[in-house]
């Protein structure tokens, strides 16, 4: 950490200066996480974060913003702010040329209203989305809807920046909310990523009311940038002393470049933005090119002191940073309120809208370079040509930056003359600092005699130097005047040499001039003879060394001269190693020398990040230039280290660097042989940290093995595992200190098989040796392989690897040996090759290659023994085949009498145990339920439309959406746009849709009148058809008033829904979960061996049996109940995963407590106690079966042999968890692959048979699932084709009768047309929709298998509306065959459904109308209709000049016309403000 302990004296406004650190050291220390508390991770990249003093802490992350517990342990809520469901992050853009502030798509995050007397607290967020939206909503829940919101209120980039603060002010004690924001970015790669109102092109700070209905459409004021002025970074905004400060930078977000001082502006904290001032933020001090950056801002209210983090490029041009150019600089609040006059270089104030320029500072009373320089004052400089400090524009040529050094450049940066001695035979005089070499002179003259030493002119852009040889008679020259000059400018100083000799330290000696002999320890005359590796030729090689004086005393420095005492002086050299984890080491060494003459070492650490210094004994002084210390554990960042001897002056080592943990990406190969040697390859980050890195194995326990680590690879042999079984995996873990970290998996396989190899010569010098192996999945290198050619007597020749080449059925690895003389001999004399893979060591014997006259000879020979063969092993396989042939087809009538008779005792016997008492059905709210039937396909329209606007002010309403509500209240103008919109061609299905359901909830509160549009529209619907085909109409969504049909019914019918149909409905879905689960599910594909749809048939099904389990439950803080039963027996099946027994013992628990156990699946483990030992039960561990092609068999309960009886803990798992595991092609549970399936014979009766399994033989299956649900789909089908009480719903009678009265003016006498137009109006618009769509009534998720179920009753539901008969014959689907013999009884309940409802008396239109009153009633409040309205306009406006053409043509339609002309003024108003 670096901060300054300088003061200045009191001046007129200038760069803050930073405080005296030593005060506040206790106030700013924080101490590093312990390593048991807990953690929570966001899945994105955290924005922002705040914490609410009784509602948790709020973190946003991506586009999510969740709330947590102070325990950081419980997720209270969550709120997707962009797509439901998904919490995205933005783009990233190219990669800059220098680092940029990182993107977010949160932009504030205030906790406000807290405390306050009756009154709730508030949370305000700041979005990039909608043009940079602001909401207010209850701090509670983050579920709940917000209390308002508006547009274009902080930045719209998501890299662009946004601080703000709210505040009370004003007589009525009103919120208000201060923002500043970079609301435009000039660059071309940013600037279409939103399009920021003009207005906000010059704005800077804006100040809103935070207390209407929605945020204010306009602001109480802003203040606004100066013209031509760049973009500012806004850090933070905090109160203090009444006033808002927004401490900033200017920041060019193209190039990544700071190009201005940071700074603080302050405004009042008014009803008004009142301009105070700004000042400047200096925290340069120790680095030359300054500080520019500002990374964060903190305000220590106790202590009235504000703590900035500044950085600085490490590089040239700002290209790098690191935490040695990163600084904390603490300022007085009072003293920047003193420097923050009314004065502006950025903003423009309110009186003048420009910027006076005055004097800050006085800089021509600094005399030297020096001097002005270590003023530190931002305006002051110095400038060459002048010789004198002054403004940059003061200095002549000054764009010259070389002619001007600003307080960046440093004191080192001032030009020095110095002498130095170059050689033995000569003395060099030179200039050192900042200025251009160009055009340069020096001359050194002695001042007795007045003649010139040495006078020169330098070469080109090369500094003037001057030689002035060593010369006895030189030795009397005591006083010499140096002059440089530059053209516009000199440079001119005079060195005495008369007490050289005089001088005893090396220091003062070396200022004057003089030179500093180290043997000797003596002062002497420059212009003498001294040897030039022992001249020092600057005051910074002089050596400080640590001294002890022998008898005791305080060690100290060496800076007099000492007599007859014994000089100790010890030396330190480096540090190993220079990174450490976060956990520490025990085990760090420093070298140096005279270490054990010491009696007291200890090392210093000095952090970035807190003020605390770490001072650590030494561990053990190993000899003289060896001693070892152990390092604690720290936070990430880097370390000043330094050593002290018995007290004495800490000498510096250098820098120690505390990094992140070691973490994994990628472990290659994957795959190694048994005998191992094979070269390992992990790649990540952080190895250089490690202690050890160990391959973990379940028998032979931990193996340490030997590395070779660097800090983003990691390489290592594998380790021989030969006495293991053939296939085997391992875990490779890191240890650092004490903790051990998973790196991944690494597979064994049993070793590689060569077959042969042979030899072949194309040139006389140079062999090709072709091996050849088995395939197999090793990624053998060069580095892994090695080759040895055998031949002749005694001779050897390595051969080098050229490939490896794999075939259909063998692998080749090609080497070759070249540079030698006699290729074909040594071919024909081989007799082995020696391969070694790794500890792998084998001979491969040659390929034989017969002559051709012994393959002349042989060959007929072997045809007549082949022949002979042939004729009597093809009459013993016809004997064994027809033998087995006959015992698989005793196997097969064996298994298929097993399976009939199976499934008809289940078919008579079996009976599925439904719970009549499922407690309360989770039925969803109007509102959700009325949103997901709307935009069943647009999930993210739910949140807009779910403001809660019951606290809303009826006068408080948009003049322009007022305007438009009044417009499409005119029925004329609201048919004529809507057949003007299903004209245009690009106005696709999806628009219509959306179009009629922003309609619906608009006219929500309208029933009466969006009823008459219904009719209206059906009517020219019906106009239409009756042309073509009368019996299509309604039966496609294809147009606006088809969708209409289907909302209208969904709002009129929500009740009779909800009172009559929902029980039923509900209690079928439960029992359909029960029967698919009492037998087998496939975790991968979810088919089950209980299904109504044969596509989700499991028929695949191995033998399974109930296994009866007592299940403890570990009592969790979550869970303290003493009421609560902890010992529950649960039956799961031997061929369930471990996952779905977790499912069972969950819902076991539930149903016995009545309430859920408090953790979530991926929280809990199980363990299988056996007597006094545990076994945790896993989907995969190193006991997992993995099958020939690479696929990793889940472990079931049969796979860990769990009897009856068993028992079973559930305990909460200590490490961090995942989510449940996404299993991919590489896994599989019930459905082997093909390769496996003839080999899951089970039972010892069929041992070394094959089972075979036909699909037709599990369809009596789907006839079991059937009777189980019979009588509860009869429930729901009969609720829903019912008349209660003998009276039909309004809306069905109302829409059936309008349906029959308009046939009969149509004069359509076709009964079956009139049927079918009710038929598509209601079962298929609606019920079809609902008993497919579960999760639209209920708070449940529908899964795949679920669906497919439903989807067999919806179709058999359709079916009993229809009028054709079905001809079905034993080809026909079994969707179809299922319900064959129940439809034509639910088709004669239908037809006297419709004819009950027919024969009902009609309703009077008052009785309607009353109905869709009150419904419009209940929905009141319901919904944003001002998001609607905004919704319905945007269709208009993009067809707004086809709408008005058409208007035009129509007669009686001019006030509708003039209407909407008013209606686009008034929004293209609203474009201009900034609010909307």
């Amino acid at each position: 950490m670096e901060v300054s302990r300088r003061k200045a004296p009191p001046r007129p406004p200038r760069p803050a200066a930073p405080l005296p650190l030593l005060a506040y050291l206790l106030a700013l220390a924080t101490p590093g996480r312990g390593a048991d508390e807990p953690v929570w991770r966001s899945e994105q990249a955290i924005g922002a974060i705040a914490a609410s003093r009784e509602d948790g802490v709020f973190v946003a992350s991506g586009s999510c913003l969740d709330q947590l517990d102070y325990s950081l342990e419980h997720s209270l809520s969550r709120l997707y702010r962009d797509q439901a469901g998904n919490c995205t992050e933005p783009v990233s853009l190219a990669p800059p040329a220098r680092p940029r502030p990182g993107s977010s798509f949160s932009k504030l995050l205030l906790p406000y209203r807290e405390g306050a007397a009756g009154l709730g607290g508030l949370l305000l967020t700041g979005w990039t989305f909608d043009r940079g939206a602001c909401e207010v909503r209850p701090l509670g829940n983050l579920s709940r809807s917000s209390l308002r919101n508006g547009t274009e209120v902080v930045s719209c980039h998501p890299q662009g920046s946004t601080a703000g603060v709210v505040y009370r002010a004003g007589q009525n004690n009103r919120w208000y909310l201060a923002v500043a924001a970079t609301y435009v970015l000039p660059e071309p790669e940013t600037a279409s990523r939103c399009n920021p109102a003009a207005s906000d092109h010059d704005t800077a700070i804006a100040l809103k009311d935070t207390e209407g209905r929605s945020l204010a459409t306009q602001e109480l004021g802003r203040l606004k940038l100066c013209e031509g002025a760049g973009s500012l970074h806004f850090v933070d905004a905090f109160l203090w002393n009444g006033s808002i400060y927004f401490p900033y930078y200017p920041y060019n977000y193209t190039s990544g470049a700071a190009t201005g001082w940071p700074s603080m502006a302050r405004i009042a904290q008014s009803t008004e933005v009142l301009f105070q001032g700004q000042a400047s933020l200096d925290c340069g001090h120790g680095r030359p090119d300054g500080r520019r950056l500002l990374l964060s801002s903190s305000l220590v209210e106790a202590l009235d002191v504000w703590a900035g983090v500044f950085s600085a490029a490490a590089g040239e041009g700002q290209e790098r940073r690191s935490p040695t150019t990163t600084a904390l600089c603490l300022f007085r609040m009072s003293e920047i309120q003193a420097r923050a006059k009314r004065v502006s270089w950025d903003f423009k104030t309110a009186e003048s809208h420009c910027v006076r320029r005055i004097r800050v500072a006085n800089c021509s009373k600094h005399k030297s370079c020096s001097e002005c320089l270590t003023a530190t004052d931002p305006h002051c400089g110095w400038c060459h040509p002048l010789q004198r400090c002054t403004f940059q524009g003061d200095c002549v040529r000054s764009e010259n930056l070389e002619n001007w050094l600003d307080i960046s450049s440093g004191v080192k940066k001032c030009p020095k003359i110095q002498i130095i001695r170059s050689s033995k035979d000569k003395t060099t005089v030179t200039v050192v600092g900042s200025f251009s070499p160009r055009h340069s002179k020096c001359m050194v003259k002695n001042v007795d005699s007045s003649r010139e030493l040495c006078q020169n002119k330098s070469q080109p852009n090369r500094t003037c130097t001057c030689s002035i040889p060593t010369r006895a008679t030189y030795k009397d020259v005591s006083v010499v005047n140096v002059m440089f000059s530059f053209g516009s400018w000199n440079l001119s100083d005079r060195f005495n040499f008369t007490n050289c000799s005089s001088l005893k330290e090396c220091p003062a000696c070396t200022e004057t001039g003089c030179a500093w002999c180290k043997s000797a320890r003596r002062c002497i005359h420059p212009f003498t003879a001294c040897d030039p590796s022992d001249y020092e030729r600057n005051q910074e090689q002089c050596p400080v060394a640590v001294e002890k004086i022998s008898g005791g005393g305080r060690p100290k420095e060496n800076k007099g001269n000492r007599t007859n005492q014994a000089l100790q002086v010890f030396y330190v050299k480096s540090i190993e190693p220079q990174k450490v984890s976060t956990l520490g080491k025990s085990n760090v060494i420093v070298t140096g020398a005279n270490f054990t003459r010491a009696s007291n070492i200890t090392m210093i650490l000095k952090g970035t990040s807190t003020c605390d210094k770490d001072v650590i004994q030494v561990s053990h002084v190993l000899n003289d230039t060896h001693m070892k210390f152990s390092l604690p554990s720290s936070r990430k960042e880097m370390k000043d280290v330094c050593i002290q001897f018995d007290g004495g002056n800490c000498s510096s080592v250098g820098s120690l660097s505390y990094i992140a943990l070691p973490h994994c990406s990628l472990i290659f190969p994957a795959t190694t042989w048994i005998s191992g040697g094979q070269n390992i390859t992990m790649m990540g980050r952080n190895f250089d940290v490690i202690d050890n890195l160990i391959i973990s194995h379940e028998l032979k326990g931990n193996i340490n093995v030997s590395e070779y680590c660097v800090a983003t690879y990691c390489g290592f042999l594998a380790p021989s595992l030969k006495s293991s079984k053939v296939r085997t995996n391992v875990t490779v873990k890191l240890r650092v200190q004490d903790t051990y970290l998973d790196c991944g998996t690494l597979q064994y396989r049993e070793d590689p098989r060569f077959t042969g190899y042979r030899v072949e010569s194309e040139v006389d010098t140079e062999l090709e040796v072709k091996i050849q192996k088995e395939n197999d999945n090793f990624n053998i290198s060069k580095k892994d392989i090695e080759i040895t050619l055998f031949h002749g007597e005694n001779g050897q020749l390595n051969c080098s690897f050229e490939n490896i080449t794999r075939n259909q059925d063998l692998t080749t690895i090609l080497c070759k040996i070249k540079g030698i003389k006699t290729a074909s001999t040594i071919a024909n004399s081989s007799k082995k090759v020696r391969v070694k893979l790794g500890n792998l060591e084998l001979y491969v014997e040659q390929e034989s290659v017969p002559s051709t006259w012994y393959f002349l000879i042989v060959l007929p020979v072997l045809l007549v023994v082949v022949i002979f063969a042939a004729v009597g092993v093809t009459r013993h396989k016809s004997k064994e085949l027809s033998r087995k042939q006959s015992q698989q087809l005793e196997l097969l009538e064996s298994e298929l009498r097993k399976e009939i008779r199976d499934g008809f005792a289940e078919l008579q016997m079996d009976k599925l145990d439904v719970v009549d008492s499922f407690g309360t059905v989770p039925f969803l709210d109007y509102k959700h339920f009325a949103l997901r039937t709307f935009f069943p396909e647009s999930g993210g329209f739910t949140h807009i439309f779910t403001e809660d606007m019951h606290n809303r002010d009826a006068n408080d309403k948009n003049e322009s959406l007022t305007a438009l509500d009044a417009l499409i209240c005119n029925k004329s103008f609201l048919v004529t746009v809507i057949h003007t919109l299903e004209k245009q061609k690009n106005f696709s299905v999806k628009d219509r849709c959306l179009f009629a359901s922003f309609l619906t909830i608009a006219l929500q509160t309208k029933l009466v009148y969006l009823t008459s549009i219904l009719e209206v529209l059906t009517r020219d619907l019906m106009e239409q058809c009756s042309n073509m085909q009368p019996k299509l109409m309604l039966r496609r969504t294809e147009s606006v008033v088809e969708k209409l049909l289907t909302n209208w019914m969904s709002v009129c019918l929500s009740g009779f829904l909800r009172e009559t149909v929902g029980e039923p409905f509900y209690l079928l879905v439960t029992t359909l979960n029960q029967k698919i689960n009492k037998g087998p599910v496939d975790v991968i594909t979810c088919k089950a061996l209980y299904t109504l749809n044969e596509d989700w048939l499991l028929w695949q099904v191995p033998e399974f049996s109930t296994v009866a389990l007592n299940v403890v439950f570990e009592k969790i803080p979550e869970n303290e109940s003493a009421d609560v039963c902890r010992n529950i027996s649960v039956n799961v099946l031997d061929c369930d995963t471990i996952g779905q027994a977790k499912e069972k013992i969950f819902q076991a628990f539930l149903s016995k407590n009545g309430s859920p156990y408090g953790l979530q699946l991926n929280e809990i483990g199980l363990e299988l106690q056996v007597g006094t030992r545990q076994k945790e039960l896993l989907d995969i561990d190193s006991s997992s079966v993995i099958l020939e092609d690479g696929i990793t068999k889940l472990n079931t309960i049969g796979h860990y042999e769990i009897s009856n009886g068993s028992t079973i803990k559930v305990f909460k798992k200590i490490a961090n968890f995942t989510s449940d595991v996404e299993y991919s092609d590489d896994h599989c549970h019930l459905i082997l692959p093909d390769s496996e399936a003839f080999q899951d014979v089970q039972g010892k009766r069929h041992r070394g048979k094959h089972k075979f399994k036909v699909k037709e033989m599990y369809l009596t299956k789907l006839l079991s699932t059937k009777v189980a649900i019979h009588s509860v789909l009869e429930k729901l089908f009969r609720s829903i084709w019912s008349l209660p009480n003998s009276r039909a719903p309004f809306a069905i009678k109302y829409f059936f009768d309008f349906l029959d009265a308009q046939a009969e003016n149509k004069k359509i006498t076709d009964p079956d047309v009139v049927h079918i137009w009710k038929t598509n109006s209601l079962p298929l618009r609606f019920w079809v929709n609902i008993l497919k769509n579960p999760q639209f009534v209920f708070d449940i998720k529908k899964t795949p298998h679920i669906d497919g179920c439903l989807s067999v009753i919806a179709q058999a539901f359709m079916d009993a509306f229809s009028l054709t008969e079905q001809q079905l014959g034993k080809e026909a689907p079994t969707n179809k065959l299922l319900y064959a013999k129940d439809i034509p009884t639910y088709k004669e309940e239908v037809k006297s459904y419709y004819k009950a409802i027919r024969d009902l008396p009609p309703l009077s239109s008052s009785e309607m109308e009353e109905f869709l009153t009150q419904e419009s009633k209940k929905h009141e409040n319901e919904f944003n209709e001002e998001v609607a309205l905004t919704e319905i306009y945007k269709y208009i406006v993009k067809y707004f000049d086809e709408i008005l053409n058409k208007l035009e043509r129509e007669r009686g339609l001019e006030e509708a016309q003039k209407q909407l002309l008013h209606v686009k003024v008034l929004f293209d108003e609203k474009k201009k403000c900034k609010w909307m």
